[in-house]
């Protein structure tokens, strides 16, 4: 049985001052899917400590602001924006926010055939803790779960446990590395992928990325190498590439057109496209066609 609006259960501490959670499966039958419990956000109260020896489902937690400190299965841990950590059956934890600056942090209880390993395959086995890069993602897809959570159509179930796997991708493809050096590089790395997203549209080669970041080009070729396994150029081209398939999606354009909002010749953006797609831009419109999108 689904609700929204119950007490929260005697697993869910009260110790907050504001919160906004779900609650699906609270006493779940025995399934071999993955199914979610219960999940939410909460600002905690200056004087909030948790302490279990056990817990019946497995977790995790991201801290979205504030400061405090996470005893986990014996390991001390400092709390602070952007860290993620994951704990259940048989897996002692202590949770205290600094009453100078509450947590703020979001959670998802969740059960079934698989939970154990599927945190395992996001970086968070038995015990670990650790800081994400990118942590707007994962406070965006935590907001998209508890929208679906709060909702009571048919779909809804399905749909939660949509947007936890999706949490658990971006969780598994967002650590950061804990070594302080290393932090700093991947920090610059965050910034420059940043500019490169947002610009690619006008960013035509990993040279200009660089200049619009303030890093050498050899410099940003080795963030990227380092942290995304990809040069930046091909980065680039992959960006700029999906939004041309968006340009033409719209409808209404020929293909030279967009080449020329892309700053290429038909020849070579036809060449270019294809080598990202996997079918020429005359293909792929076609293929829309056939399927009616178009």
């Amino acid at each position: 049985m689904t609700s929204t609006h119950l007490a929260p259960p005697a697993f869910i501490s009260n110790q907050v001052t504001k919160s906004r959670r779900f609650y699906r499966e609270l006493r779940p039958r025995i399934k071999p899917a993955l199914t979610v419990v219960c999940g939410g956000w909460e600002q905690c109260a200056p004087d909030y400590r948790l302490k279990r020896g056990d817990f019946p489902y497995w977790s995790l937690e991201f801290v979205a602001g504030g400061e405090g400190d996470l005893v986990l299965a014996g390991k001390e841990h400092r709390l602070e924006r952007g860290v993620v950590f994951a704990y259940g059956p048989g897996v002692p934890h202590e949770i205290r926010t600094r009453p100078e600056s509450p947590l703020r942090k979001y959670f998802v209880d969740f059960c079934g055939q698989g939970s154990a390993a599927k945190l395992v395959a996001a970086g968070l086995a038995e015990g670990v803790c650790r800081r994400l890069g990118k942590d707007d993602e994962v406070r965006l897809a935590f907001d998209q779960l508890i929208g679906e959570g709060l909702k009571t159509s048919l779909r809804a179930e399905r749909l939660v446990t949509l947007r936890l796997e999706t949490l658990l991708e971006l969780v598994g493809d967002g650590a950061a590395p804990a070594e302080a050096r290393a932090w700093r590089a991947f920090q610059t790395y965050q910034r420059c992928r940043d500019i490169l997203e947002a610009r690619a549209g006008e960013l035509r080669t990993a040279d200009a990325v660089a200049q619009a970041s303030h890093v050498t080009s050899s410099h940003l070729s080795r963030l990227f190498i380092r942290f995304c396994g990809q040069p930046p150029y091909q980065v680039l081209i992959r960006l700029r590439m999906n939004q041309a398939a968006a340009r033409l999606e719209e409808g209404g354009r020929l293909v030279r057109e967009v080449a020329d909002e892309f700053g290429l010749d038909a020849y070579h953006f036809s060449r270019v496209f294809k080598r990202v797609h996997g079918l020429s831009p005359e293909k792929f419109l076609k293929n829309r066609a056939g399927f009616g999108l178009s």
